[in-house]
Formats: structure tokens, C-alpha cells, sequence
């Protein structure tokens, strides 16, 4: 899990505005590990979070396009079913609200991309990292005592 720059950017809502936005992107060799596209009443919103963040926000402005950044938190996912539902459950533990999530498509290893904004990042990261960590441990049982030790003489 790492933070990241997220890059939103409006766009007309008409035929072909996102495929050019994606084209120069592309044409600038701007890899995208994850994005979103939401409609909104005239115009679309853009979330994508790229390889490289001052190349992307370069290629859009030549695009006479405005573009805000804001940091998010990229988690590294299994490609299986529980991990999106495991990691929202981790920061509704931890009191921390998700004001949006996403995710990229099917990566290497069968790794995915699990992009969140939430209201806290700095625990967030604290939260997930002490999820992980737990999960890492080795279980240390016990031997258990002599049961002669718990009666009554």
C-alpha cells in the first residue's frame, strides 16, 4: 500500500472527448494504473491515477485541460473474491470513511489496484499496515497449563 497521486479532471460530456484525453495520454507512453469516469449532469469526471503524475498533468494541460491532484491510497489487492470487501471492512474498523474507492483492471501476478480517498490517509495506512502485520505473525500457541493447577485443595 502506497499513497499516490490522483489526478480529476472535467471533461465535456460528448462523443469522443474521452478517447482523446486517453489518445494523448497514450501517445505520451503514460501508463494508467487505475481510473474512473463518472457522469455528471453536462460534464464527466475523470479519476486516474498514472506511472508518472507530472507527465499526465503536462499531457492534459497541452489539452488545455484543468486537472486537481489529490493524494489517495493505492493497495495492492489479490485478484479474488473478499479482498476490495476485507480491506473496506479494515478501515470501517478503524473509524476511517471512504469518500470514494476504484480500481484498476486485472494486473500482473493477478494483482489489482484498490484506489481510495478517505478522510484520513495517515491512519489509514496505519490501520491497513497493523492488518497486515497481524496477518503476517506467526501464531504463537501456548501450552496449556496443568489442568491440576486450577482445583480447589
Amino acid at each position: 500500500m502506497e499513497t499516490r497521486k490522483q489526478i480529476t479532471v472535467f471533461l465535456e460530456n460528448k462523443p469522443g472527448r474521452l478517447a482523446q484525453v486517453l489518445s494523448a495520454l497514450a501517445q505520451s507512453k503514460i501508463n494508467i494504473v487505475a481510473l474512473a469516469v463518472m457522469d455528471r449532469q453536462d460534464q464527466g469526471v475523470l479519476r486516474l491515477v498514472a506511472e508518472d503524475e507530472s507527465a499526465t498533468r503536462k499531457t492534459l494541460s497541452g489539452l488545455n485541460l484543468q486537472a486537481a491532484v489529490a493524494d489517495v491510497l493505492a493497495v495492492e489487492l489479490k485478484n479474488q473474491p473478499g479482498a476490495l470487501a476485507h480491506v473496506c471492512e479494515t478501515l470501517a474498523g478503524g473509524h476511517i470513511n471512504i469518500d470514494y474507492a476504484y480500481c484498476s483492471s486485472g494486473g500482473r501476478n493477478g494483482k489489482v489496484y484498490g484506489i481510495f480517498k478517505v478522510s484520513n490517509l495517515d491512519k489509514a495506512q496505519r490501520v491497513l499496515a497493523a492488518a497486515v502485520n497481524h496477518t503476517n505473525r506467526r501464531i504463537q500457541v501456548r501450552p496449556l497449563r496443568d489442568q491440576r493447577a486450577y482445583r480447589k485443595v
